[in-house]
């Protein structure tokens, strides 16, 4: 199996109340399948020896992602604060950002210090989970010769007439695209 240096992954995680799902009309399920904490973490990861993963999580799944990010190989280094600068939804606080947390797994290199940025992008959010493409963009250009798998990508992505990822030197993997890779639980 194709092994990555570049992981970008959107989880597609479940959220209640006090292990409660949420009532039907505010589920996140009406947009889309979601999996457990248990899931995620079995998910096999084809990433290098040396690579980084950026895992995109909300506050109320902060600790959860950390687990993830563990169990998926790799340790915490940072994160990035999206402001999405509309308020939304929330059991304790209604969020206006999500965070992408950085983790290495063993040996990479942060991007070049001319290239770095501040840790909090503003922009509006648009559909439900769509991510900005200034980050993936940014990726691409940190790392530009690199191997890159976004792993839960979705239909808000460019995709051609076949269903293909049209996004130059990214493979993707998610049930809402045609995946370049198939992946298999642990």
């Amino acid at each position: 199996m194709k092994k990555y240096q570049i992981i970008y992954a959107d989880p597609p995680w479940r959220y209640g109340i006090n292990g409660q799902y949420v009532e039907p009309s505010r589920a996140i399920e009406r947009k889309y399948p979601t999996m457990s904490l248990e899931e995620i973490k079995e998910i096999k990861v084809p990433a290098e020896e040396n690579s980084v993963l950026f895992l995109w999580t909300t506050t109320a799944k902060l600790s959860e992602s950390l687990e993830v990010m563990k169990e998926w190989g790799f340790f915490y280094k940072s994160s990035i604060i999206w402001d999405k600068v509309k308020m939304g939804m929330g059991f304790w606080s209604r969020g206006q950002h999500e965070i992408l947390l950085i983790g290495v797994r063993g040996k990479f290199s942060p991007p070049p210090k001319s290239m770095r940025i501040r840790s909090i992008y503003k922009e509006e959010r648009k559909e439900h989970s769509e991510k900005p493409t200034y980050f993936r963009d940014l990726i691409s250009k940190w790392y530009p010769n690199k191997t890159k798998l976004e792993l839960f990508a979705r239909s808000d992505k460019k995709i051609d007439l076949w269903g293909k990822n049209t996004f130059d030197g990214w493979d993707v993997w998610g049930d809402e695209v045609k995946s370049d890779i198939e992946l298999k639980s642990k």
